[in-house]
């Protein structure tokens, strides 16, 4: 216990959290003044495992019904036979063999090369989530984004640090919390809390380890903001966010429905909205206010350099992403846009004729490099 209190002592000197001249003594509520406490949150992790009770519900009922209004349906996929030689071969990282691979396999399992091909396919989708499971995922996204955003507005349009960004250090740090800071950070924090919760069980992308970089920074950039009373400019933070993020759940939700031209046009104002709220306002309005004006209010300390550390990863974030978002709208002005290019699409279960033709193509161009001295991979 006295090792415990030693750390958590340590942890929370005054020094590191608070500007010159204040001690946490200072920073006791009192009348007229209601400071935010780290025991505040302990309600965010049961709130979490409650968003994601309501989101299973809410995908059977509501974004199953609305993905069938849309035309689609839970397509049945076949499935590969038990069959331990090939399935050895696929847990051991092979899941798209070569030919002479698929030719080896067909001798030990006792197959035509057909077959094997076929059953690797069968074995590929059987891994990959259906459209289904998609629409569902981005039908609750898109929802909870949606209500995230009017309720930030919500919250803030008659706040006078919305329009003038200096007042959000305005007697700092003895600055009370509104009860619609208060929920408004619960809700966005406990449902971040689910996403990472959830994250193995949802469909996997290709950035998969940039979202949990993503959520573990939000979940303790949220944290921090309301441990240190930086609420303001955390609420500001969670509404700039917010702006965009439904956009693109809602063109996903098109592609996925196969409605080309509504995803187009709303992924490209996605992208605007995404550049302008991310890459302009986010650092040229928030991150500007984080930097510049404390060093007008008081000496920098060490919360100054550990906040805006994380602000910077989180625009470092925001430039990756701004980079696919680009290429993802340059496919969309050249028409080749299909789908979620971070996310596996579904592979067709070809006939056997065109199977057998995928086949003989395959088989003749590794014939063609094998005549010409090139290795068949």
């Amino acid at each position: 216990m006295l090792l415990l209190q030693t750390v958590h002592d340590w942890f929370w000197w005054d020094r590191l959290w608070l500007p010159a001249n204040y001690t946490w003594a200072d920073l006791r509520d009192e009348e007229g003044l209601v400071l935010p406490k780290a025991s505040h949150f302990y309600i965010t992790v049961p709130g979490a495992l409650l968003f994601m009770v309501v989101r299973h519900f809410f995908e059977r009922f509501v974004g199953t019904p609305v993905a069938g209004a849309m035309g689609i349906k839970d397509k049945a996929r076949r499935k590969a036979r038990g069959n331990p030689v090939l399935e050895d071969c696929f847990v051991s990282g092979s899941k798209n063999p070569s030919q002479n691979e698929i030719y080896g396999l067909a001798k030990k399992s006792n197959l035509t090369e057909l077959q094997v091909a076929r059953w690797f396919r069968r074995r590929r989708n059987q891994d990959r989530p259906s459209v289904l499971k998609k629409f569902q995922e981005s039908c609750w996204r898109f929802v909870f984004y949606l209500c995230a955003f009017i309720g930030g507005i919500a919250v803030l349009y008659d706040k006078p640090w919305l329009y003038e960004i200096w007042l959000v250090w305005e007697n700092y740090p003895k600055q009370s919390y509104l009860i619609s800071q208060y929920w408004y950070y619960v809700l966005e924090l406990s449902f971040y809390w689910s996403l990472l919760f959830s994250v193995a069980s949802d469909v996997r992308r290709k950035d998969f380890k940039v979202q949990v970089i993503h959520h573990c920074s939000t979940i303790f950039l949220l944290n921090f903001s309301w441990c240190v009373n930086y609420v303001r400019v955390g609420t500001l933070t969670l509404l700039v966010h917010d702006t965009s993020d439904f956009l693109l759940e809602a063109a996903k939700m098109c592609s996925y429905a196969g409605w080309k031209t509504s995803c187009n046009v709303l992924f490209v104002i996605f992208a605007v909205m995404f550049l302008i709220t991310r890459l302009i306002i986010f650092p040229g309005w928030i991150i500007y206010a984080t930097v510049v004006y404390p060093l007008y209010i008081c000496p920098t300390f060490f919360l100054y350099y550990a906040f805006n550390t994380i602000m910077f990863t989180l625009q470092a974030l925001h430039i990756y992403w701004s980079y696919l978002i680009f290429k993802m709208v340059k496919k969309v002005f050249r028409g080749n846009m299909s789908g979620d290019d971070r996310s596996d699409k579904e592979e067709d279960d070809l006939s056997e004729d065109g199977e057998e033709q995928c086949m003989q193509n395959g088989a003749r161009a590794g014939k063609h490099r094998v005549l010409n001295g090139q290795p068949d991979h």
